[in-house]
């Protein structure tokens, strides 16, 4: 038998953090490990009993959750944690900062209890969660938001095929959408994605997002 995803619940509100418990006692295959209504503690419990899956909420005292996200999976921590962040519509302009901070993937608070169970089976696995119809809303709605960095804009050493598969990553576009789009097969576009993940560093699809908004690849 495999060992059950461990997880580590982080949210201010009290019933909310007893429900998501509650609802990931109840699988077989998972097990909540922590519950905390802060961030600073959220990093502190993390480190400590190293669950395989953090359920970050963004508002919280003392340290909010892109804060703790980027301690615990931020750029140059030596061992990461893996976090799935949960927000609302309203708090939307929140969840690019969250992916830059290192989140593997977010949720809508009002999904229903079979989309978190499946978001954290995903991120454990180690892919990102990113639901193409979101990204669309979330990150396109503030892609004036965001100043694009410093740096090569066409992407290094990507080919022109590359740039154009990572454009409709960035799009919010998912393997089939973008096979079709291409007149490609799957395997193929999932060959591109894997192509352009090692090429550019980068740990998966919500990193890809943000990497082509920071260059101005999608506008």
């Amino acid at each position: 038998m495999t060992a059950p995803i461990r997880v580590l619940v982080c949210d201010d509100q009290e019933l909310i953090r007893a429900g998501f418990a509650t609802i990931i006692d109840a699988q077989p295959d998972m097990e909540v490990v922590g519950e905390c209504g802060d961030g600073r503690t959220g990093v502190d419990l993390a480190a400590r009993l190293r669950p395989d899956v953090v359920v970050m909420d963004v508002r919280m005292p003392v340290l909010d959750g892109i804060e703790a996200t980027r301690l615990l999976a931020g750029a140059g921590v030596p061992d990461p944690v893996k976090v799935l962040v949960v927000t609302t519509f309203n708090l939307d302009e929140y969840v690019y900062e969250a992916l830059r901070a290192g989140a593997s993937g977010f949720l809508l608070k009002d999904a229903p209890p079979a989309q978190l169970l499946h978001g954290i089976r995903t991120v454990a696995t180690g892919a990102a969660l990113l639901a193409p119809e979101v990204t669309r809303h979330l990150v396109g709605r503030y892609a004036a938001r965001i100043r694009p960095a410093e740096g090569d804009p066409n992407g290094g050493a990507l080919t022109p095929r590359e740039l154009e598969v990572l454009r409709l990553i960035a799009e919010g576009l998912s393997n089939s959408e973008i096979a079709a789009a291409l007149v490609i097969s799957q395997e193929t576009v999932k060959t591109y994605v894997s192509r352009i993940l090692t090429k550019l560093d980068l740990r998966d699809r919500v990193q890809a997002v943000v990497y082509a908004y920071r260059r101005g690849l999608v506008t």
